[in-house]
């Protein structure tokens, strides 16, 4: 059985190929690289990374490639970040590099000649038989006999990565093996730690890579440049300040704004007199909604409501947070999709995908970018 481990630097792709060996798997070993050339401004530890990549295929004896899909990644990643931006949505980058870098390029280059591809991230799949039925795995690298596979969570909360993985599809997590998926943190460190790994305390990394320190509003204001505009009290009209540009703003942020006599909420933008609506005070109404609309809605392996949907109860998350929301999902006749929240939701921010779980937040359906 030939399995790619895609490995990163970082603890959790090395506990990963350490698990895989010591379940007599002799995985390849690929590093991915998109970060930016070497002379521009934003830079990250892509070299170091690399070096602790090549340490643990000496380590395991294994075979290490670096593949370069640095163009694809900044035509289809960042052209996407920047389209949504421009747009006044908000985008999720990390969600689309997992879609159309990590598990579609890398597959149509290299991945495509292995039965499997391993990754570090903390999710775990499901197996079904052709008639629904959970098939159980004594271990999350028993890939025997797998009829359906669906994306599950990971017993962690915090660290559970499935909301990035929200877009892939049927092929893709057919395909994926997550060793350490069914872990807590503290448990692979631990792991790491007995097996005196390199970056056993090497700290998590943090945001978009290759962006360093730069601030991801300094890197939208490198391609989009600023187009000031008013600030205006929502309730009154009021012009409270001047904005930047609408695509430095989320709705819902309250930190970072800079307006005075604060605290101030942002809770719409017009694009077409681009002008920012704000809300004062502390949490206030107009940051909270009771729905969302998604024009379509994306399923990983398949449609599970074989008999329609209207008012599915699930779980649902429109950021990456622990904590998972409870609603009732609807295809309605035009075709949109609409989720009724049981509470009122926080800051429910076009662009972002919302992420639809089974009602007790185990199998992740799939997701649909909020209207």
């Amino acid at each position: 059985m030939e399995i790619a481990a895609l490995v990163s630097g970082g603890v959790d792709s090395a506990v990963s190929v350490h698990q895989l060996c010591e379940h007599g798997f002799n995985p390849h070993l690929f590093y991915i690289k998109i970060g930016p050339d070497r002379d521009t401004e934003w830079n990250c530890t892509s070299e170091e990374d690399v070096e602790i990549c090549q340490w643990l295929a000496r380590r395991y004896a294994l075979k290490l490639d670096v593949i370069d899909l640095h163009k694809e990644y900044w035509e289809k990643v960042v052209g996407y970040t920047m389209d949504k931006a421009r747009q006044g949505l908000t985008p999720n980058p990390d969600v689309m590099c997992n879609k159309l870098i990590k598990f579609g390029c890398f597959e149509d280059v290299v991945g495509h000649d292995f039965d499997f591809t391993a990754t570090g991230h903390y999710a775990t799949t499901t197996i079904t038989d052709k008639d629904g039925n959970v098939v159980e795995q004594s271990s999350p690298l028993n890939l025997d006999s797998r009829e359906k596979v669906w994306l599950s969570t990971s017993p962690d909360p915090v660290k559970d990565q499935t909301d990035f993985l929200c877009q892939i599809n049927s092929l893709q997590v057919s395909k994926l093996v997550f060793p350490i998926g069914h872990m807590w943190k503290h448990e692979v460190r631990e792991i790491a730690e007995k097996a005196k790994l390199l970056n056993a305390e090497r700290k998590d990394s943090q945001g978009i890579c290759f962006l360093g320190n730069i601030d991801f509003r300094d890197y939208i204001k490198a391609h989009l440049g600023e187009n000031p505009g008013d600030v205006r009290e929502i309730e009154t009209g009021r012009k409270i300040g001047e904005h930047r540009g609408l695509w430095f703003y989320t709705i819902g942020q309250r930190k970072g704004l800079g307006f005075g006599g604060g605290p101030w909420f942002v809770v719409k933008k017009n694009l077409k007199r681009n002008i920012l609506f704000v809300s004062h005070g502390y949490e206030p109404e107009k940051v909270f909604k009771d729905h969302i609309t998604m024009n379509d809605f994306h399923f990983i392996t398949m449609n599970p409501w074989k008999d329609g949907c209207q008012g599915k109860e699930v779980t649902f998350k429109i950021r990456h947070t622990p904590e998972y929301l409870k609603g009732r999902i609807y295809h309605r006749e035009d075709g949109t999709w609409y989720l009724k929240a049981d509470e009122k939701i926080h800051g429910v921010a076009p662009g972002q995908f919302c992420v639809v779980y089974d009602e007790c937040h185990k199998i992740c359906y799939g997701s649909g970018e909020i209207d």
